[in-house]
């Protein structure tokens, strides 16, 4: 039962390319001071972040008087996909709500289109930050001010190298089929997207940031955000770590119900699905960072939204990123719950398509929308590494486009690299950690090799050729007759059969040359010698005579169905007299 006059507060991943300031921007929110801690200033690790809303209220002054019924916002800080695809609730993505960070010095970077994809898969409402304004060339600081109130004090040059940033963003957001605006210029939430220029370093905008979040979390949430709070806890786990004193604990992240001190979960391990007691809550301090915060206060119950550590027995082998469920009566209902949301994969398989990987169920359903968009069949689709048997049941598969597997950001066992090291390997394997690129890879190799496949079977079809035996050219009578043509229309090649326009055969030219030097095709317009075996000049051809390459029947099928549009002018015209030749006798031959 939801409670109508309580709303959770919303879930909110960050979400970016791997060095525009995700974690900055969520520093300056919190005002700790991570990026100084993790090696290289880049989140190594998954941390969840509460801001309350007085916090919210006092970092953006114009909101003190707004009525605001949204408790605050629960950050997710990610390392580029892995949490949003990993963090899964009723089988879908757990965030409510997303901010996409940009540099808006260097725009869109393979990694930022990559997040936007896996937002747009899994329907996610988000906000662009535009980051590092401070950068900009001229800019002049005031920290901590609204962007709205910095940006009137910039001079009208700084001002236009902003603008123009904004709209390469907007432009491009565009070609990948997104509406968005600046945020103060936006009228309608629902349909736009809202960019909102910031600065984590110096605090510019950050204020704005935070109104437009609670803004869209107020009024467009409040249904999806009713509070089951006498529910059972429902949560997904962050991380599964070793803690002085504690043992084995979960890092959590509830999104729905209660959570206890004394309840029973059923918690998810490799192999099993086990029951525990909660044994303590340890819950971070409002503004504390759940990974670098050890004085943590002791609660009894926690109510959704929220990031809890949860201190239990037997928690070793739980996996990250899979459901944790309060139990509430009957055990076995908990157990088969959560059965279902490990094995729900929403991935549509075909008949015939190639076999895909991914490190998380959320990555694989990304993957596998992305290929499904650009009508590219998935046979199979697993989690975890790619085996030896995965390359093997690759092999099987007898189209050669889809002879194929994909890779995205999970490792190749030892046995299966060793195996795709053996000469002659017939499986192609497309490994990387950006899903369109994978993909843009995999069409680029299969046309490359339908391309190849076609000019193949291309060159083993007979071209159209017209030709007329010149007079004074008569080298040779017989046993082969030799004799001089030129070439009227279409492409002369060695080994055809040549007929008159009646249709009688002729004779199959077994050579050609040009100024004494052997050759394997002529062109319309060349003058050749050509040996025709078969033939005798006075008998079979004589001087002047019309000559046409005959063409078998299959064969003008695919130069009138695949290739005609491809064929010269010249080429076109003699094979339309052939054709036209041929079908007299038979209206239908050839079609």
């Amino acid at each position: 039962m939801k409670d109508k006059g309580r709303i959770r507060t919303p879930i909110v991943c960050v979400l970016g390319h791997v060095d525009h300031g995700k974690t900055s921007l969520l520093d300056r929110i919190r005002g700790s001071s991570v990026v100084a801690t993790e090696d290289g200033a880049i989140t190594q690790h998954i941390g969840a972040t509460i801001v309350p809303i007085d916090a919210i209220r006092r970092m953006s002054g114009s909101m003190e008087k707004v009525p605001l019924n949204v408790p605050g916002l629960l950050f997710i800080d990610t390392p580029g996909h892995h949490a949003f695809t990993t963090l899964r609730a009723r089988g879908g993505a757990l965030a409510d709500m997303a901010v996409l960070v940009v540099d808006i010095n260097q725009g869109f970077q393979p990694q930022t289109i990559e997040a936007l994809q896996i937002l747009r898969t899994y329907r996610t409402p988000f906000v662009v930050a535009a980051t590092k304004i401070d950068r900009l060339h001229g800019w002049r600081v005031h920290r901590d001010e609204t962007f709205l109130a910095s940006f009137a004090r910039q001079n009208d040059r700084v001002r236009e190298i902003l603008e123009t940033r904004l709209y390469e963003i907007v432009g491009k957001l565009s070609e990948l089929g997104f509406s968005a605006e600046r945020f103060d210029r936006v009228t309608n939430f629902q349909r736009n997207l809202a960019i909102v220029p910031l600065s984590a370093h110096t605090g510019e905008g950050i204020a704005e940031l935070l109104m437009v979040m609670i803004g869209l979390a107020q009024r467009y949430m409040e249904q999806d955000l009713s509070l089951s709070a006498e529910g059972p806890g429902q949560g997904t786990i962050l991380e599964v770590k070793e803690e002085k004193g504690l043992g084995t604990t979960l890092d959590l992240i509830l999104y729905d119900g209660t959570l206890s001190v004394g309840d029973e979960i059923a918690v998810a391990k490799q192999d099993e699905i086990i029951i525990t007691k909660v044994r303590a809550l340890l819950q971070p301090r409002p503004l504390q960072e759940i990974l670098v915060e050890d004085r943590f206060s002791r609660v009894k119950s926690v109510t959704a939204a929220a990031g809890i550590k949860v201190s239990a027995p037997n928690l070793e082998g739980a996996v990250a990123g899979s459901p944790v469920q309060v139990v509430r009566g009957n055990a076995d209902e908990a157990i088969a719950k959560i059965k279902r949301e490990m094995e729900t994969i929403n991935v549509h398989l075909s008949a015939e398509g190639l076999i895909i990987k991914a490190d998380t169920i959320g990555a694989l359903e990304a993957l596998c929308k992305e290929l499904e968009e650009k009508e590219i069949g998935v046979m199979r689709a697993g989690v975890g590494s790619v085996s030896r048997h995965d390359l093997i049941e690759a092999m099987t598969i007898k189209n050669p486009y889809y002879r194929v597997l994909i890779a995205f950001s999970t490792p190749v066992l030892p046995d299966a690299a060793e195996m795709m090291r053996e000469p002659g390997f017939p499986v192609r394997v497309f490994e990387g950690r950006v899903i369109y690129k994978l993909v843009d890879d995999y069409i680029l190799w299969r046309d490359e090799l339908k391309r190849k496949a076609d000019q193949q079977r291309f060159e083993q079809i007979i071209f159209p050729a017209k030709i007329r035996v010149l007079p004074h050219c008569i080298f040779r009578q017989s046993n082969p007759a030799v004799v001089g043509v030129r070439v009227l229309g279409g492409t002369l090649r060695t080994d055809v059969t040549l007929i008159q326009r009646d249709g009688r055969k002729v004779g199959h030219v077994k050579s050609m040359q040009l100024n004494q030097e052997n050759i394997k095709e002529a062109q319309t317009g060349a003058e050749v010698a050509i040996s025709i075996e078969g033939a005798t000049v006075g008998r079979q051809l004589d001087v002047d005579d019309e000559l046409y390459v005959d063409i078998p029947e299959r064969h003008v099928k695919v130069l009138e169905k695949e290739m005609f549009s491809h064929l010269p002018v010249h080429t076109q015209e003699v094979l339309a007299e052939f054709t036209t030749m041929r079908r007299k006798e038979n209206p239908f031959w050839g079609k």
